[in-house]
């Protein structure tokens, strides 16, 4: 039986080898220490690299160039007071005060909502359309994603420090994934070093020798033998891995209200730990894709009409095929941002 699921499943598996499939786990190809001593990962990891630098020169010119020049070094550019001052709290206080549906999901001590920025939102907050809409903005968001792609926005609040024993495992300094992705933080209110700050690690983001040779090192463990989020692909580091990466540690980002973060989170980051109890409230953007690919754009679901509907599209499928696609994300009800937590 496990011969004939092989033999089934292994076209599959061939063809995930050029998509963003990432897990050890899940495909056996992937994960193979045979494979992957005669370069399989590394290849994979520059094949992306490359085709990622060769987007983003095309989409360069659009980009205010101290924002572009910032993120090319750092691998995140922050940008305080994006929106104007003087339009800032009444977006805000519109955004707080928003009624729709919310989802939950808990991890570790954490509780994370979300709420869809959807066409509902958009209607009633005319003000975070006009946002989601700046030319300025839209381009940097293309050039850190490196694609002409429209990101999933969510309005998103973090309930740290609420009770549970387990620690929260987005505390855990990681990457994503294997190559650049895109996510990005608008941060509604202040957020100080002891409460779960976005953390970053300089540079992390570039394929220098070193971390090619990391890459190539934890690729050659048995999927079995690591900690599970490393072996479906989010690998977590160490401060030795960091010394040997030549990179400096990581760094917790302290922010006044109306900052934007922009991230790729190809660079090891993490949610810094939070000391006490509390909520951080934030938009929320995310945008990953097939890394291989030679295109810019041709992305249907981020045509407008189509682009703002899609989460809950993505939300209903995986609640009517929960047993086979999982769901983490649980229905709470019509909430606020700030309503208590319901899970």
């Amino acid at each position: 039986m496990i011969k004939l699921k092989t033999a089934l499943l292994a076209p599959l598996w061939t063809l995930q080898l050029l998509t963003s499939a990432k897990s050890f786990l899940d495909n056996p190809i992937l994960g193979s220490t045979r494979f992957n001593a005669l370069g399989l990962h590394v290849g994979r990891v520059k094949l992306a690299a490359g085709m990622t630098a060769w987007r983003r020169r095309r989409l360069a010119g659009k980009v205010p160039p101290a924002w572009r020049e910032a993120f090319d070094r750092d691998g995140f550019v922050m940008i305080e007071d994006v929106v104007p001052p003087a339009q800032f709290a009444a977006l805000r206080a519109a955004i707080l005060s928003y009624q729709g549906p919310a989802r939950e999901m808990r991890q570790g001590d954490a509780i994370t909502r979300r709420m869809a920025i959807d066409p509902a939102m958009l209607a009633a907050i005319p003000a975070l359309h006009a946002l989601l809409a700046r030319k300025d903005l839209v381009a940097l968001l293309h050039y850190v994603a490196s694609f002409r792609i429209t990101p999933l926005h969510y309005v998103q609040t973090i309930v740290s420090r609420d009770g549970a024993n387990e620690a929260d495992p987005q505390e855990a300094l990681h990457a994503d994934t294997f190559h650049s992705s895109l996510k990005a933080w608008l941060f509604l209110n202040p957020v100080e070093a002891d409460q779960g700050p976005f953390t970053f690690v300089r540079g992390s983001h570039r394929f220098t020798p070193e971390r090619i040779a990391w890459e190539r090192q934890r690729s050659l463990s048995e999927p079995n033998t690591i900690d599970r989020l490393s072996a479906r692909g989010s690998p977590r580091v160490t401060d030795q891995d960091l010394a040997a990466m030549h990179l400096e540690p990581a760094e917790a980002l302290t922010v006044r209200g109306n900052t934007l973060v922009v991230a790729d989170t190809l660079g090891f980051h993490a949610r810094g730990a939070a000391m006490k109890p509390g909520e951080r409230v934030e938009l929320w953007s995310y945008a990953r894709r097939n890394p291989f690919l030679p295109w810019l754009g041709g992305d249907l679901l981020s045509v407008p009409g189509l682009a703002e509907r899609r989460i809950n599209w993505i939300w209903r499928a995986r609640d009517k095929w929960e047993h086979r696609l999982g769901q983490p994300w649980r229905p709470v009800g019509i909430r606020t941002p700030m309503d208590p937590k319901a899970i």
